[in-house]
Order: C-alpha cells, then structure tokens, then sequence
C-alpha cells in the first residue's frame, strides 16, 4: 500500500508540473499572438494622409487598405512621423515595418482611449466603405467616405470634395489615366488628417473642430450630380454633326452616381448618431462646392424624413462660377477646351445627372444646366448658405485661358480679370452670407492658413461664427447681435488689393511678385495701359484703406 500510495503522489506530482508547463507555453503563445496582433496593427496601419490645401493630391492615390487592396507604400508616409498618434502606430504595411513594440503600440490605444474619454478620439478621419455596394465609384469600386467622430457633439459637418468633372468617353479616359483616384478608391488611404475647417486642432479651426467631420472623396466626375448610369440611346443611323456629338454624349463604361453617393452616406451615418445632429453643415470646395448648392435641399430633405430636427446649412467654397465669355465649339473635344456650360450640358445627359426640383422648374427641358450656376440656383434655394468666393478666381481664369503667373497675357485678357471681378461682386450682392476677398487664388476653407485671410478686418472663420449665432437667434426667435457681420465683400477694385491676399507666384522662378511685378513679367506695358507704377502703389494701398 504505502508503494501504491507513493507512485500515485508522483503521477499527481507530475501532472500538476505538466499542466503548469503548458500553462506556460499557452501563455508565451498568447503573448506573442497579442504583441504579434498589435505589430500587425501597426504593420498594416497605412499612412495617415495630410489634406493638402487646395490640392487634389492631398486626398490620395496612395495608401493603403486590406479593403482596396492596395500597397500602402507612398510619398505620404514622410508626413505620419509628425504625429505622436501615428508615431505609435508606426509605417504602412507596404514598407514592411512594425514601428515599435507591442508596449508601444498599447501606449498608442490607452492614449486613444483616454482621448475618447475626453470626447475626441484621434486627430485622423477612417476610411468607411458605403453599406450599399450597389453605390460606386465611376470604375464600379465602391465609394465611401472618412468620418473622425466626436462623441457628444451634434453638430456635423460633411464635406464634398473637388476636381470638375469629364463628360463623354475620352475625357473620362483621360482623367482615367491621369487622375485615377478621382474615379475609383483602388488607391485611397485608410485615413486622412483634415487641414482648415476639417482640422480637429482649435488653434486652426475654432469654431468646428469640435463636430463630427465627414470628408468624402470625389470619385464620381459628375460635380456631384449623378445618379447612374446614361442610358443607352435607341440605335438609329447618325450622320455628320450629329454622329460626333453622340459619340461624346452616350455609351461609357463608367458609372456616374455622385448625388446618390451623398444621399448613401448619410444613410451610413445613421447608426453614428447624425440623426441626433442638431447641425448639418453641408460644405464644399470647387466642384464640390457646386455638388452643395445642386445637394443641399435633397440633404436637408432626407434628414427630415429620417425624423431628424436638425438644421442644414451649406457653406460653398469656390464652386460659385461664372459662365465663360468666349464662344467654342459645343463638340469640344476635351475638357480644357470646353466652357463649363458646354461640359454640363454634354455631362448631364451622360451622368443621368439631377439639379434642385425648384430651380429644374425655371428651365426647359435641355436647359437644366443653368442650375450648376449659383447666381440662377440660389435665390430657388430655402437651406442656409454661406458663399465663399475669390474676387478673382484663377479656376475661372483658367476657364479663359489666362494663367497668372503664366509666361505672357494680353491687355484684352487684363481687361477680363477686372471685369471679372466686378461681375462676381455684382452676383453676389443678393446673397446673404458671402466672404469675398479682392484676391486670385482657389479655394479657402480648407487651407491650415485659412483664419488669416480677412475682409474689412473680419476672418472667415470669425464671419462662419457670426452668421451661426444669427442663425441660432432667429431659430430661437431672437434678435441677432450686432457687430457681428457675415456679408463681407471688398470694396477695392484691384486684384490683390487686399493686403491679406495669397502670395502671387511666378511659375517659373517661384518667386513671390507683387501684382505689378507680374503684369510686367507677363509682359503687359503698364503705361499702355494707364498704370503709372509709382502712382498705382499709392492708389492701392488707398484702395485697401478705404475698404479692402
């Protein structure tokens, strides 16, 4: 008995050593697997993307995601390392490397953690793909949009991105080729980091850092109107002019859903609470500042019926243009020489594109294209608008072939720019909130300098606050404070006559230049033209003191 009694102690002995080894191993496993799951993480955590100021390379035909299957490996990545979010996550898995160890990449989420405890999760927007697959992007990827969420605020502020537009068969070919990420998600970044009014930062955005920021990548070509597919005409014989105007106005392969993007977007932001919004800011720059104007309605329409109380406002970047004063060909072979009328007219029938009921109601059929021109859409408009807008806008320009800082310019295209700027001036005299410096340049609220640019000594985002609290006292049946102005337009006559204006910038020596110093460089005799150089200084900085 006492020998039975003693093997059984040392099988009991030996079972306990062994279950405690295994134990062991089981742990070390669990372990690596957990700091393997967090190197993995940070492996395959792609760079966080800069929204560059008024550029469309900003928003990225780089980066990576499991989703889109791209690389990840970019120029962008040299932007991360600034950051201490992204410097505890490390490189993107297409360069392979981890970026720190498994304790460093805990750091990374207690400092989230405690960052969503605060209200704010990361300064980074993430990438989201559309629930409805059925939605895409013009080569069938599917569309999406970036979204940094900041809990307990109601207040929501969506973004359109810009980049025109093509409109038959070789334009979109070519935009295909050159500007892919316009067109398909293939390439985008699983996060962007907003600069502006999309910043998260208060020192840089004020009044909106605070709010739930959507940024929505332009993939759709269609300045945000389309709503699929062109349908395929009958077949019938065509000849001569009619022949070649078909042939850029029906059959693409591409899709053209950038209205129904917007509307599915919202539709994905339900379960994030936009339904709860007591604010919906529906902004944009370029093209996409006219996809807000041709939006704003069908937005503030679909909140109401999802049971949403909140208040749609639209803040328009640059998308406020003027039809072009030189005649072309209606067949124009390629974007750059079409008119933007001329673009929208072939565009709409092939984008199945729509425009704002109210203002389809003023025009015939055929003629709807009007409605992309804010100074015939607005007044049909009952959504809140603030209109931001260059005096001299340079995409307008371009429009007319006239580049500053180009290598010449005649005195007839002179001329153009300061009729240019009147004409502006004069189109927004019936819109209610409006900040219109004397300046050339392109787009503004999204430029990390965007709180210097003042008019009559009033920022933009100064003149964003005072047109919400006089939106907010009329809501309540209040009456607005004084002193407080939103509809700024400069007085001066000159382009650059503000003196918070944008640099100029001869593009061959990228020296900064004075506006005089770039007429003579282009190569305009300003005596011919009645600018005395000694006196036109004087006479500036008076212009800019009386009113600039």
């Amino acid at each position: 008995m006492k020998i039975l009694g003693k093997v059984a102690f040392l099988l009991l002995l030996g079972g306990i050593w062994c279950q405690n080894n295994r134990n062991a191993k089981a742990g070390g496993k669990s372990t690596k697997k957990s700091a393997g799951n967090q190197a993995g993480d940070v492996a395959q955590s792609p760079p966080v993307v800069d929204l560059t100021p008024g550029s469309t390379r900003g928003t990225g035909s780089t980066g990576s995601s499991r989703e889109t299957g791209g690389t990840g490996s970019s120029r962008e990545t040299g932007n991360t390392g600034s950051s201490g979010e992204t410097g505890s996550t490390g490189s993107s898995r297409g360069t392979g490397g981890s970026g720190g160890s498994g304790g460093t990449a805990e750091t990374g989420r207690e400092g989230a953690t405690g960052a969503r405890a605060a209200g704010q999760q990361t300064d980074d927007m993430r990438l989201h793909f559309l629930k409805n697959t059925q939605v895409t992007c013009n080569d069938g990827t599917a569309a999406g949009f970036y979204l940094k969420e900041f809990r307990g605020s109601r207040r929501w502020l969506l973004f359109l991105e810009g980049g025109w537009c093509c409109h038959s068969k070789e334009t979109c070919d070519s935009r295909y080729q050159n500007i892919p990420r316009l067109m398909s998600s293939s390439g985008w970044p699983q996060t962007k980091r907003g600069t502006g009014i999309l910043s998260s930062q208060a020192e840089e955005n004020p009044h909106w850092h605070n709010a739930n920021i959507v940024f929505i990548p332009y993939c759709s070509s269609d300045v945000w109107s389309g709503t699929g597919p062109a349908p395929t005409p009958p077949p019938r014989p065509r000849q001569g002019r009619e022949k070649e105007r078909d042939r850029n106005t029906n059959t693409t392969e591409y899709t053209f859903m950038g209205s129904l993007i917007i509307r599915e977007v919202i539709k994905d932001l339900i379960p994030k609470g936009i339904k709860q919004a007591k604010v919906v800011m529906l902004s944009g720059t370029s093209a996409g500042g006219t996809g807000v104007l041709l939006n704003i309605e069908r937005v503030a329409s679909q909140l109401e019926q999802l049971g949403a109380e909140a208040q749609v406002r639209g803040l328009v970047d640059s998308g406020w243009f003027l039809e072009s004063k030189q005649q072309r060909s209606p067949n124009c072979p390629e974007t750059i020489s079409c008119s933007p009328e001329d673009a929208i007219k072939i565009g709409l029938r092939l984008w199945n594109g729509v425009v704002p009921d109210r203002c389809r109601q003023l025009y015939k059929r055929g003629e709807e294209w009007q409605c992309f021109f804010g100074h015939k859409l607005y007044s049909t408009l009952t959504s809140p608008l603030f209109i931001v807008q260059w005096l001299f806008d340079e995409e307008q320009l371009r429009v007319e072939n006239i580049y500053m800082g180009g290598q010449s310019m005649s005195e007839e295209q002179w001329q153009y720019i300061q009729n240019l700027g009147r004409e502006i001036k004069n189109s927004l005299s019936d819109v209610t909130a409006v900040f219109a410096p004397s300046c050339l340049s392109h787009t503004t609220i999204t430029k990390s300098n965007w709180m210097s640019f003042q008019v009559k000594g009033t920022s933009l985002p100064r003149a964003l606050q005072c047109w919400d609290r006089s939106l907010e006292a009329v809501r309540n049946n209040r009456t607005p404070a004084k002193g407080c102005p939103f509809h700024l337009v400069d007085t001066c006559q000159w382009p650059q006559c503000n003196p918070t204006c944008p640099a100029l910038v001869d593009q061959a020596t990228q020296q900064e230049l004075t506006l005089l110093q770039m007429l003579v460089a282009m190569g305009l005799d300003l005596q011919k033209l009645g600018l005395d150089p000694e006196g036109d200084a004087d006479s500036l900085a008076s212009m800019v003191s009386n009113g600039g």
